[in-house]
């Protein structure tokens, strides 16, 4: 079910605060699938959405075609790889490429998180390292990535922060779609999950699961996963309480993972009574 936004009228001074709508989106190559985002921002009249895995460089980045429709881009990518970006109507300020403490991976220190701030939120695009395996290299440091995430956004949560993206981490057993199948794999592993539950502890809400308890953002394309809906639910918005307690409605976009060219992820979103960001 896709969200209506509450008809709110306000002085002509302040309808442009009446509501914001921000969404978190793994698009799985920008460039091959720019179409549907700048289509999808169309219908769906998002005000900022966060994406990942854009896979190209930043001069590579299709601006143009964002800027046609009303948008403006921040971008940190770095090769074929990984890759964030957050684009907004609203002017993005405060733009932070990583964070604090960041890890490096065999010595690069990867395109995975990109922040700025917007009409009055902080709001973060995440792409949290995979793992691979658990006790794989790569597990470690997807463990020490999380926590100096952690440390940072603890720091910030008397503030409006939405912290976004695509975690790798399904945090209860009802985000994949058979727990038995996933025993001792990563992103279900109980120091994965206490990684997660940080953020939690720290003052963030998983705004998105309070209002939709059910259902997934990740469906991988191969032994017909999507039609089994044989899922997970790994892609979250994670809100600090002075944010949270100002969401009026959130949805995550099954719909999006149908069709010629989708990602193997869909949009989660939430709405926010963003009159209130502005009258604090």
């Amino acid at each position: 079910m896709k969200l209506q936004r509450p008809l709110i009228l306000l002085p002509v001074s302040m309808q442009c605060w009446a509501a914001m709508r921000i969404a978190t989106w793994n698009v799985n190559s920008i460039r091959a699938r720019i179409d549907r985002v700048t289509d999808w921002l169309g219908r769906n009249d998002v005000d900022v959405l966060a994406i990942q895995e854009t896979k190209c460089r930043e001069d590579q980045f299709p601006y143009s075609e964002l800027e046609a429709i009303g948008y403006q881009a921040e971008v940190l990518g770095l090769n074929q790889w990984n890759g964030v970006a957050l684009i907004s109507r609203e002017p993005l300020t405060d733009v932070q490429h990583h964070f604090a403490g960041v890890p490096q991976f065999g010595g690069v220190k990867e395109p995975r998180a990109i922040a700025a701030t917007v009409s009055g939120v902080r709001v973060y695009s995440l792409y949290v390292p995979h793992g691979r395996a658990v006790g794989d290299e790569h597990y470690a440091y997807k463990l020490d990535w999380l926590e100096k995430l952690a440390e940072e956004a603890a720091a910030l949560a008397d503030t409006p922060v939405a912290l976004t993206g695509d975690f790798n981490v399904a945090p209860l057993d009802s985000d994949v779609w058979d727990r038995e199948l996933f025993e001792g794999a990563t992103h279900v592993s109980p120091p994965e999950r206490a990684a997660f539950s940080r953020f939690l502890e720290a003052g963030y809400r998983d705004v998105v699961r309070e209002l939709v308890p059910d259902g997934f953002t990740y469906w991988d394309y191969q032994r017909l996963r999507f039609p089994r809906n044989e899922g997970m639910r790994i892609d979250f918005i994670l809100a600090s309480e002075p944010l949270a307690r100002l969401v009026t409605g959130a949805s995550i976009d099954r719909d999006e993972r149908k069709g010629r060219g989708a990602s193997d992820h869909v949009p989660v979103l939430i709405d926010i009574d963003a009159a209130r960001v502005h009258s604090k």
